[in-house]
Order: C-alpha cells, then sequence, then structure tokens
C-alpha cells in the first residue's frame, strides 16, 4: 500500500487527505462544498467551516478513509460505529465500514480504521485498495451473491473488530460479525469468508479459487 497525504488546519482541526486511497467518490464535495471544492488551490479550506461537527460528519462520510481528522487540543479519535458493513459497489470495489483491523500477508497489523474500500478487479497498482483501475480495465460485476454462502446459526450482533487477513496471490479473509450488503441485499453473518480480489471469480464477491489459473500476483 502506498501513501501521500496532505494536511489541512484550522484552530481547532486538523484534516488529512491521503491520495492515493481517494477514488473521488465526492461524498465531501457534496456533502461541504465550502470546505471541499475541488477548483480551489488548496483545495480543502476548513476556516470556511466555522462548526466543526460539520466536518467531522462530511468527512466520516468518506467511504475510502482518505479523509481524517483529528483534534489539535484534545483526544478524539474517530469512534467506529456499533456494525461492521461489507458494501458492494457496482463494477467497482468493495467498502468496508466498521472496527477494522487489517493484517499484511504475514499477520501483522498494518491499518487500524473504519473506512476503507478494497479493490475486486486486481489491477489496483496500490493493493489491497482500490485505486479506481477498476474503470480503465471495464471491470464487470454486479451487486448480488449467493446468500447461501453466509448460512450460519441466525446473527443480530454485526458489531466488534472486524478482522481482515490478506493472503498471498490470493483472497483477503473476513472473520468477525458483518452485514454484506448488495443491492436490495442484505445478510447478517459471522461466517468466516474468502472474498476475491483477482477479478475472475465466477461467484464474485466470494473467492473460488481462480487466482490460481490466472496467475494473480499481490503487490502487498
Amino acid at each position: 500500500m502506498h501513501s501521500k497525504k496532505f494536511s489541512y488546519e484550522n484552530q481547532e482541526l486538523e484534516i488529512t487527505w491521503d491520495m492515493k486511497r481517494c477514488i473521488h467518490a465526492k461524498e465531501c464535495v457534496h456533502g461541504l462544498p465550502n470546505v471541499f471544492d475541488i477548483k480551489r488551490k488548496p483545495w480543502i479550506d476548513p476556516d470556511n467551516e466555522s462548526d466543526s461537527e460539520k466536518i467531522i460528519e462530511t468527512i466520516e462520510k468518506c467511504p475510502t478513509g482518505a479523509l481524517q481528522y483529528h483534534f489539535k487540543n484534545k483526544d478524539n479519535p474517530e469512534t467506529p460505529p456499533s456494525s461492521n458493513k461489507l458494501i458492494i459497489d457496482e463494477d467497482g470495489p468493495l467498502y468496508v465500514h466498521g472496527n477494522i483491523v487489517l493484517q499484511d500477508t504475514n499477520g501483522n497489523e498494518v491499518l487500524k480504521e473504519t473506512r476503507l474500500a478494497f479493490c475486486r478487479c486486481g489491477k489496483s497498482s496500490n493493493k489491497p485498495l482500490c485505486d479506481n483501475s477498476h474503470i480503465g480495465a471495464e471491470f464487470k460485476s454486479g451487486t448480488s451473491y449467493n446468500p447461501e454462502r453466509l448460512e450460519l446459526e441466525p446473527q443480530e450482533n454485526v458489531g466488534g473488530e472486524l478482522l481482515i487477513k490478506l493472503v498471498e496471490n490470493a483472497a483477503f479473509v473476513v472473520e468477525g460479525n458483518y452485514e454484506l450488503i448488495g443491492g436490495d441485499q442484505q445478510t447478517k453473518t459471522c461466517k468466516r469468508m474468502s472474498f476475491c480480489r483477482c477479478g475472475a471469480s465466477e461467484n464474485k464477491p466470494f473467492c473460488d479459487g481462480s487466482h490460481r489459473q490466472i496467475e494473480f500476483k499481490t503487490n502487498e
């Protein structure tokens, strides 16, 4: 994973923007255009909004976590949501929102986050994260999935730590309580599942071993 961060400040807040994680979802631009304006340089100006809570609310809608905030004079990190959600984006990434712990292929913790966008097309140069390569690759994948793959005992709790383990040249494994959302489908589960990130699975979003046939290579 690559990172290239820029910092913007007012008296109370520091806002950071990681250019390598941004896929231009534009939640910030539509949510608070007086602060986030891509036609302006610098494009983020927190002095244009006196209510820091409005800035925070907008940043927390950034689906990739490219935007983050930090209070200068008090410890108030972003609180993980009470439920973990995996949201399938049509022809795009898998958005993950929750109490996320990401481990590399050696089992080392590399990120502890609340918002990430995972590549599903296999073409990202910033694996395992999405960098919009699916657009140029003309990746096609709907939002539907086979809910029978997730069947366990009825699951109500979808909170707590969500562990995501990267597997070298293969899928990523999700462990914990979560809700998988694709279009009109919503399934709450705690089943340990492998999710495709090579783009070739015939059972998307789940892995079916196609990474071996196409000799998929990761670069984490």
